[in-house]
């Protein structure tokens, strides 16, 4: 019998290896998967690479990773923003490294590991700082960068509810990255509001088929900020 759910979260992230990269869905600290990314520090994973929109809020989830030194570079669209004074002190002091990738790249990369494509060009930061150090070549007259897939070891989403075969919906806008990235990534592991029975979903519900799924862990809404915003 497929049954993908585990019984915590420290069970949901274990297994988690010294410089992974780790990929955290949501669009901002808002609706990041705070209660997953905080379990991260109950294994011994180190040299993290975080690929995510931007670099966590004030105090919970990439920003724990950040001031408990777990974090070696962050890969994300968003580094600079209210509440992200952990990383920027990280960032200032040269602990943690910086890559900074469009929103709609950072997207096509994910979903070219996700399809096994080996890159792609794109028109997005050719002739800018974004693209220097860049394959570049001239197609039908225009400068195009080359982009290599992004590919994680993890992926860390969230999800409002769950079958135990890892089928997955998600509530509104918060579909962002996370469908890509449990795409993209060795092991994804879900944290959701609420687990239904297997058939509760009409197929065309479906967000993420849980082929793409591998652990799923429920999280008391108290416990998640993402979960508690209407």
């Amino acid at each position: 019998m497929i049954d993908k759910q585990v019984a915590n979260l420290e069970a949901a992230v274990a297994g988690t290896k010294d410089g992974a990269t780790v990929l955290v869905g949501g669009f901002s600290a808002g609706d990041e998967p705070v209660a997953l990314t905080e379990a991260l520090l109950t294994t011994a994973a180190r040299d993290l690479t975080i690929v995510a929109n931007g670099v966590g809020g004030p105090k919970r989830g990439i920003a724990s990773l950040i001031r408990e030194h777990r974090v070696t570079k962050i890969v994300c669209s968003y580094p600079r923003f209210v509440g992200g004074e952990a990383f920027a002190a990280a960032y200032k002091s040269g602990e943690v490294a910086l890559e900074v990738v469009p929103q709609g790249t950072i997207s096509e990369r994910l979903r070219a590991a996700a399809a096994g494509l080996g890159g792609f060009y794109t028109r997005v930061s050719a002739g800018t700082l974004l693209g220097e150090g860049k394959e570049t070549r001239i197609i039908d007259g225009e400068p195009y960068v080359f982009e290599h897939p992004i590919k994680g070891d993890v992926a860390l989403i969230g999800a409002q509810q769950a079958d135990r075969w890892g089928n997955l919906v998600f509530r509104h806008s918060r579909r962002n990255f996370n469908p890509v990235m449990a795409m993209a990534a060795a092991v994804t592991v879900a944290q959701v509001v609420e687990m239904v029975p297997l058939g509760s979903f009409h197929p065309d519900q479906v967000h993420t088929q849980g082929i793409f799924v591998d652990r799923v862990v429920v999280v008391d809404r108290a416990r998640e900020n993402w979960a508690a915003t209407p």
